[in-house]
C-alpha cells in the first residue's frame, strides 16, 4: 500500500534545505573523525616504531641520512675487527682477513715465556739451545680507574734567630680553588657525564669501588663550579661563532626543578649554535623559555647580513628580521612532515601514487644532487645547484601550488603542504650560494648528545647547574667538531686556565689554539 504525501512548495524547499544541512554534517563529522584517526595513527606510530626516516627504498635512505651502512660495499657492514691486506695466491690476489693490530701508540709491557732449563736441550745432540728470536703476539689489557691522592705538602720556613719570620709556599693556581679534585679528575668527570652521558650517581658509584668515596653532591658542586670557571672561554667562543659569516641554529627541552617562581615541571629550553664557516663552534645557552625575549641576545653582536640556517620557528623569523640576516630554510624538516603525512596512510594503500610519496621522492632527488657535489668546491656546487636543482624546485612547487587547497588544512599532509608553501622562499635560497647547506642536520646532530644525556641523566637540579652544563656540553662539543680529544683537552685547559691574566692569555686556551700550543 502506497502512502502519498502532499508537501507545499515550502515545505519541500524546507525538506531539501535539512536534507543538504544533515549531509554538510555529515561530512563535517566525517572529515573529523578522519582527522582524528589520522592523529592517533600518527601518535602510535612515534610511541611504537623507530624514530628513523630513512626510507624503504635503500637509495633514498642512503641519500638522505649519513648511515654507517652507506660505508660498507653492498650494504655488508664493516667487520670491526678486520683490516684488508691484499695477497698474491697461486696468481689470484684476494683480500687475507686478519685481527685488527693494535695501536702502536699504546704502552706496552712484555712478558716473556721461557722453557724450563731442562727443556733447553737439544733431542738430537744433546747441545744447549740458544735464542735465536720470539713469537709474538699481543692482548689488550684494561686496567681499571685507579684513584689515588695527591697530597700537597707546603713546606713553610722560619728564621732559626726570631719569630718574625716565617713564610709558607703560595699554594698553586687552581681552577677551583681549595677544590677537592685535580684538574685530571674533573676531566674524568665532565667526560664521563657529558660526552659519555654517565649520570653523576653513577660515576660516584663507579668511584667507590676503587675507594674512591665521593656523593653525587659533591660532584655536581665541582661540575657547577668548573663549568663557571670557563665562562672566559665560552664567551671568546660566542664572539668567534657571532663573526662566522654562516651560523645554524636549533633548540631542545631540558628541565630544571628548582627555579625561581616556576613549577618543576615547567619546560626550559637549551639553544644550540654552530659555525657553518671558519672555526668549528658548537656553543649551548640555557634560557628559561623558548620566546624571542630569550633567544634575541644570543644573537646580539652579529653582523648584518649573515646567513642563518633554522627550522621553521617563528623566532627564528623575528631574529633574521631584526638584524637584517639572510634565512635559510630546512629541508630535512620539511621532508619530516610528508614521512609523517605518509606513515599516516594504510600500508595497502602507500605507493607511488600518494602525494606525500611523490613529495619525498621529489625531495629525495634534492638531496641526490647534494650527495654527487659532496667533494666539490663552494662553486662548482653552486653551479651543479642551478643546473640541476631548480628543475627539480619547479616540479615541487608546481606539486605544491597544484595540491596547496584540495588537502584538508588540519590533516598531517595539509599541514605537511602549508609548511612548505610558508619556508618555500627560505627553503630555495640555497641554490644561491654552494656555500650553504640544505637542512640544518649539522645543528641537529650537535643537538644529540644532549638529547642521548637527557634520558640518563632526566633533568637540572638549579639553573647553575643548567648553565654549568650547558658550558661544558659547548666545550665537549666544539673539541669533537675541531676533532679533539676533549678529555685530553680539558685536562691542559683546566691546568692552564688559573694562569691565564689577558685576553691573549685566554684567546690562547681556545680547543683549535690550546694543544697545538707546544708549551701547553
Amino acid at each position: 500500500m502506497t502512502t502519498t504525501i502532499t508537501l507545499s512548495s515550502d515545505d519541500y524547499q524546507a525538506l531539501l534545505s535539512e536534507q543538504q544541512r544533515l549531509a554538510n554534517q555529515l561530512r563535517l563529522v566525517t572529515v573529523e573523525r578522519d582527522l582524528l584517526k589520522e592523529r592517533v595513527d600518527a601518535f602510535l606510530h612515534r610511541l611504537y616504531t623507530a624514530k628513523s626516516e630513512a626510507r624503504a627504498n635503500p637509495a633514498q635512505r642512503d641519500l638522505f641520512l649519513n648511515e654507517a651502512e652507506a660505508l660498507a660495499p653492498n650494504g655488508a657492514p664493516i667487520a670491526e675487527e678486520s683490516t684488508p691486506e691484499a695477497v698474491e695466491v697461486t696468481g689470484h690476489s684476494r683480500k687475507k682477513r686478519g685481527r685488527k693490530p693494535l695501536d702502536p701508540l699504546l704502552p706496552r709491557e712484555i712478558v716473556r715465556h721461557e722453557l724450563p732449563e731442562e727443556e733447553r736441550v737439544c733431542a738430537h745432540d744433546g747441545h744447549t739451545l740458544v735464542e735465536i728470536g720470539a713469537e709474538i703476539s699481543e692482548q689488550l689489557d684494561i686496567v681499571p680507574q685507579q684513584v689515588r691522592v695527591i697530597q700537597h705538602q707546603r713546606i713553610k720556613y722560619a728564621c732559626p734567630c726570631c719569630d718574625n719570620s716565617i713564610r709558607v709556599t703560595p699554594a698553586p693556581a687552581r681552577i677551583i680553588p681549595k677544590g677537592l679534585l685535580t684538574e685530571t679528575a674533573l676531566a674524568w668527570v665532565v667526560t664521563a657525564k657529558y660526552q659519555d652521558s654517565l649520570p653523576l650517581y653513577r660515576q660516584a658509584a663507579l668511584l667507590s669501588r676503587f675507594g674512591g668515596d665521593l656523593s653525587r653532591t659533591t660532584l655536581a658542586a665541582s661540575m657547577i663550579r668548573v663549568g663557571q670557571a670557563v665562562q672566559p672561554i665560552i664567551n671568546l667562543l660566542r664572539d668567534h661563532l657571532l663573526e662566522a659569516d654562516l651560523i645554524l641554529g636549533d633548540e631542545t627541552v631540558v628541565q630544571v626543578l628548582k627555579e625561581s617562581g616556576r613549577a618543576a615541571q615547567t619546560k626550559s629550553y637549551l639553544w644550540a649554535q654552530m659555525t657553518g664557516s671558519g672555526p668549528p663552534i658548537r656553543l649551548f645557552s640555557y634560557t628559561p623559555g623558548r620566546g624571542g625575549t630569550h633567544a634575541q641576545p644570543l644573537y646580539d653582536g652579529i653582523k648584518p647580513g649573515t646567513v642563518l640556517m633554522s627550522d621553521g620557528y617563528e623566532v627564528y623569523n623575528g631574529i633574521t628580521t631584526a638584524r637584517g640576516l639572510i634565512h635559510l630554510g630546512c629541508w630535512a624538516h620539511a621532508r619530516r612532515y610528508f614521512v609523517e603525512a605518509e606513515t599516516a596512510i594504510p600500508k595497502a594503500a602507500r605507493g607511488p601514487e600518494q602525494l606525500a610519496t611523490q613529495f619525498i621522492a621529489a625531495i629525495g632527488q634534492l638531496y641526490a644532487i647534494e650527495a654527487k657535489a659532496k667533494d666539490l668546491s663552494a662553486e662548482q656546487r653552486g653551479q651543479q645547484r642551478q643546473q640541476h636543482s631548480q628543475p627539480v624546485l619547479a616540479t615541487i612547487e608546481s606539486l605544491l601550488v597544484q595540491h596547496l587547497h584540495t588537502v584538508t588544512p588540519n590533516s598531517l599532509l595539509g599541514k605537511a603542504l602549508h609548511y612548505l608553501s610558508s619556508q618555500w622562499p627560505k627553503l630555495i635560497r640555497f641554490v644561491d650560494n654552494g656555500a650553504w647547506p640544505i637542512d640544518n642536520n649539522l645543528c641537529e646532530n650537535a643537538i644529540r648528545p644532549f638529547v642521548v644525556g637527557r634520558r640518563n641523566w632526566l633533568f637540572c637540579d638549579t639553573v647553575a647547574g643548567a648553565h654549568a652544563s650547558a658550558n661544558l656540553y659547548s666545550l665537549i662539543e666544539t673539541c669533537k667538531a675541531n676533532r679533539i680529544e676533549p678529555y685530553i683537552y680539558l685536562v691542559a685547559l683546566f691546568r692552564q686556565l688559573p694562569l691565564a691574566k689577558t685576553v691573549e692569555d685566554f684567546e690562547a686556551l681556545l680547543p683549535w689554539l690550546l694543544l697545538a700550543n707546544p708549551t701547553t
